[in-house]
């Protein structure tokens, strides 16, 4: 590898952390000037006679202001942090949350500008803070001629086009590592089940930046074993000179059971070399839920958060699983009669399948779908995997294609057995065959979407990627649905649907 790629793959995240801040900036100032413009526009920014300052130049020195105060609790909601959660969630958000945020600080600050320095009635903390006020207060900055109107505009293009910036800034980032630009390389500890697991998950998501270089194996029978694309290289105690040849930056230790005092001589190890290390912990399904860290004296506790959706986040829920479905049946409803039309063109048999399925609590319900397969060969078999499954008619790869096959279930959302956002429902042979950590899927009510349907791992059985609906579940939330529904949206326009 060459100086300046051995270079950009260790300094990759600081380079693209600073550039993400200089984008953004722009993005603030880009959304700054189109308020101004649409508050010209729309007659919000009237220009008295006789002005001794131009509005474009207050409203300059407000944009500045507005980017300073947005830069700051962007990094305070951690949109600069390197760690990304699952698909990028936590970030978008941070977006939502850090633009309300910014917008009520910045309320603050020229609510405390607009006070005249000159007034004695101000009490003594105004009086204390006077030189700040001084300070940061722009010369011939008149908050009174600022349109209220004008900032709302602004914060929210911000909050549209920062997060169409960050969405443009994920895909660029993701085709970089892709392209292997900027790749760590990782070794994996432990070349059984977990390890085989991490290994999946590194071929899955290649996005993470993560090159896994090998695995190391304390059985030295193992040792030229392949595992899938991979080799063990070597044993522990060859560590150090692994690391070196492969100019590995992170290990990761995949053997939960490993006794505590090998666990803390390897991190010892890890540490002296200079290399980063990542432990999958002995309890990690608990470890998927919320948990709270706990102390009694000197000894840490683990315990789970477990809670349900309190009355005002349930209404909420269903507030939006109803009109989300009333606005879909609405627009959608002259596809219902085209698909209806073609679906009795293409085979013989009804518009609609019907299937039992398992809702929230264990509860089955009857789960309507626009009939994509031939009558005859479809029943409570897996789902179809390929384009190809002979039991698809040629308009269900159609409805498949675009997802256009689960109109039918926003009727289950008004009947209250699904909601829009949620785990998707399984058959109950299914659901019998569910170990105690699969049966956390039963929790909440299934639904038509979730993160499961816009991740990588859509491809495969929906049982087998219990990650995606758990991190759902521990986390779900208003703005969670709806960043989930938008990114749905975008995956049904490009037609990247089920089989």
């Amino acid at each position: 590898m060459s100086v300046s790629g051995t270079f950009l793959r260790r300094h990759f995240e600081p380079i693209v952390l600073s550039v993400q801040v200089l984008v953004d900036l722009g993005v603030l100032l880009l959304s700054c000037w189109l308020g101004y413009l649409l508050g010209s526009q729309l007659g919000h920014i009237p220009v008295p006679p006789g002005a001794t300052v131009q509005p474009e130049q207050i409203y300059w020195d407000l944009a500045l202001m507005i980017a300073a105060v947005c830069l700051v609790t962007f990094h305070s909601f951690g949109m600069y942090s390197p760690t990304k959660s699952l698909l990028n969630m936590d970030e978008f958000k941070a977006i939502t949350k850090s633009t309300v945020v910014a917008f009520l600080v910045l309320l603050t600050l020229l609510l405390y500008l607009r006070a005249s320095p000159q007034s004695e009635s101000h009490g003594w903390l105004f009086q204390l803070l006077l030189p700040l006020h001084s300070w940061i207060r722009p010369k011939n900055f008149d908050v009174d001629s600022l349109s209220r109107v004008t900032i709302l505009y602004t914060f929210a293009l911000i909050l549209v086009l920062m997060t169409t910036s960050r969405f443009a800034s994920f895909k660029v980032i993701q085709n970089l590592h892709l392209r292997g630009i900027g790749n760590r390389n990782v070794l994996i500890l432990g070349a059984g089940p977990i390890g085989k697991k991490l290994l999946r998950k590194f071929e899955l998501v290649p996005t993470l930046g993560l090159n896994l270089v090998g695995f190391i194996d304390d059985d030295p029978r193992r040792t030229g074993e392949r595992i899938e694309r991979c080799s063990v290289l070597g044993t522990s105690a060859e560590l150090e000179r692994l690391i070196g040849r492969h100019k590995v930056d992170e290990v990761f230790v995949a053997q939960p059971e490993l006794e505590e005092e090998r666990l803390l001589e390897l991190l010892a190890r890890l540490e002296a070399l200079g290399v980063q290390a990542r432990v999958v912990p002995r309890f990690h399904h608990l470890l998927s839920f919320k948990v709270r860290i706990e102390n009694l004296d000197s000894i840490p506790l683990i315990t789970r958060a477990v809670s349900r959706p309190g009355f005002f986040a349930s209404l909420a829920k269903r507030t939006l699983d109803l009109c989300v479905a009333l606005v879909v049946l609405v627009l959608t409803l002259p596809l219902w009669v085209l698909a209806a039309i073609l679906i009795k063109r293409a085979s013989p048999g009804p518009v609609f399948f019907t299937q039992t399925r398992i809702g929230r609590d264990g509860r089955p319900f009857k789960m309507y779908k626009f009939r994509t397969m031939h009558q005859h060969l479809s029943g409570n078999e897996p789902t179809p995997r390929s384009h190809d499954d002979p039991r698809i008619t040629n308009i269900g790869r159609w409805l498949r294609r675009f997802s256009m096959d689960e109109l039918p279930q926003f009727l289950n959302v008004l009947a209250g057995d699904m909601s829009v956002v949620g785990p998707r429902p399984e058959m109950q042979f299914i659901v019998d065959r569910y170990n105690t950590l699969e049966r956390e899927r039963l929790r909440v009510k299934p639904g038509i979407t979730g993160l499961w349907q816009i991740s990588y791992a859509r491809q495969l059985a929906i049982h087998e990627n219990l990650d995606y609906d758990l991190y759902y579940i521990e986390h779900q939330s208003l703005l969670l649905d709806l960043v989930i529904i938008s990114l749905t949206s975008f995956a049904v326009v490009k037609g990247t649907g089920a089989y």
